[in-house]
């Protein structure tokens, strides 16, 4: 089978050959008359030699979506088939089974792919335009393997517009409750995979909730951002005396109580309807101090061009968190903005203990769970990063 070609610059052969996974438009040359967007391409050197195959949009600055760089390897069913299989695979051997992320698209060799399992349902999204057209080989496959009680695609995304596709979400297998039970650690969790975030739980965090347990122990805690309440019922459940739970949204609040109470921890969790920024500024001033502090916003850096702001949002929340904090207690500070990288989350804390006037000290480095796996070849796949920080 023949497929039609893109032929990169001088020079960007070796970085795609290294496992660069998104070629960019800046880094094609010319494209054939015959390429349709959506369409499968063989990407070719300088040289007009096989490179790599995979996806192509001329309609997205990510023109090309590397499948393979196995000239051999051709895209069919069964080329699917195979890589969700041993995608699942690898989070078996990692020991995952109730719920977790399946599919990590371009680390599992399925660009724009994600799949997550929520117990006996699965949810998924697809943000590339030729990935589209596989999307019922893709249900098959998925329904074939786990045997799910329902299936639901999650593709409410803005994202899906800059590769020409519609925004929608719909059950396309079984029937999906509008919430469901699963179990993370030592927590039940309600989960709305048609109404939640993302795919329906922020998955890439269940771990780091596992890893707070040596600093909850009779502490007030302060949990920022709670979202659902993953680390409020967690520190909960790992003895600390109070929980605070703010976040922004009554709805996410509401079942931060739902799940304290399936917890048995609701006498110990109180929520506030608050914006971070406002709260975490007036409690400061106020001197309000806490055990443990856990800040997890939603992504402040967007792109490039926001960082610079993103940067300094970062720090002045982190600086308040850090006054919040009593003496020799504990700062869990995460972010998930992509273009926020670990060393430049790291500089950021530095200059907001210095300018807090707080001793910090590093203790633990979080990054996202292994069932969300970076790829060396791939920055961008290295998304989630935090700190467990000790403040004196």
């Amino acid at each position: 089978m023949t497929y039609p070609n893109v032929c990169l610059r001088r020079g960007e052969a070796p970085d795609v050959r290294a496992g660069q996974t998104l070629i960019f438009e800046n880094e094609l040359d010319w494209a054939d008359d015959t390429c349709t967007d959506g369409c499968i391409v063989d990407v070719l050197d300088e040289q007009l030699r096989f490179t790599a195959r995979g996806f192509f949009n001329s309609r997205s600055k990510i023109t090309v979506r590397v499948l393979t760089r196995d000239q051999q390897e051709l895209i069919t069913p069964d080329f699917f088939r195979a890589r969700i299989e041993s995608a699942w695979q690898n989070r078996e051997k990692l020991g995952f089974e109730n719920s977790c992320r399946v599919v990590f698209g371009e680390t599992d060799g399925l660009p724009g792919l994600t799949v997550d399992k929520f117990a006996d349902y699965l949810s998924f999204q697809i943000t590339c335009l030729g990935l589209e057209a596989w999307k019922q080989v893709i249900i098959d496959i998925l329904v074939d393997l786990f045997q799910p009680k329902g299936v639901y695609e999650r593709d409410d995304l803005p994202v899906r517009e800059k590769e020409g596709l519609p925004q929608f979400k719909t059950c396309v297998y079984g029937s999906v409750p509008d919430e469901l039970e699963i179990r993370e650690h030592d927590a039940r969790m309600l989960v709305s995979i048609p109404n939640g975030q993302k795919t329906g739980h922020f998955l890439d965090q269940q771990e780091n909730r596992g890893r707070i347990r040596p600093y909850c122990e009779n502490k007030s805690v302060l949990d920022l951002c709670c979202c659902t309440g993953g680390f409020s019922v967690h520190a909960a459940l790992y003895g600390a005396s109070h929980v605070t739970s703010v976040d922004v949204s009554e709805q996410a609040l509401s079942l931060v109580r739902r799940n304290a109470a399936l917890n048995g921890v609701e006498d110990r969790i109180t929520t506030v309807c608050e914006n971070v920024f406002d709260l975490a500024k007036a409690w400061s001033d106020e001197q309000k101090q806490f055990g443990l502090v856990i800040c997890d916003p939603p992504a402040f850096a967007k792109s490039r061009k926001a960082l610079d702001n993103a940067y300094r949002g970062y720090k002045e929340l982190n600086l308040r968190c850090m006054k919040m904090v009593e003496s020799g207690g504990f700062l869990v500070s995460c972010s998930c903005s992509q273009f926020m990288t670990p060393e430049l989350f790291l500089a950021m804390l530095r200059e907001a203990a210095h300018d807090a006037g707080r001793d910090a000290h590093l203790l633990e480095l979080l990054m996202q769970s292994r069932d969300h796996p970076a790829a060396l070849s791939s920055d961008h796949s290295l998304y989630l990063k935090g700190y467990i920080l000790q403040i004196f």
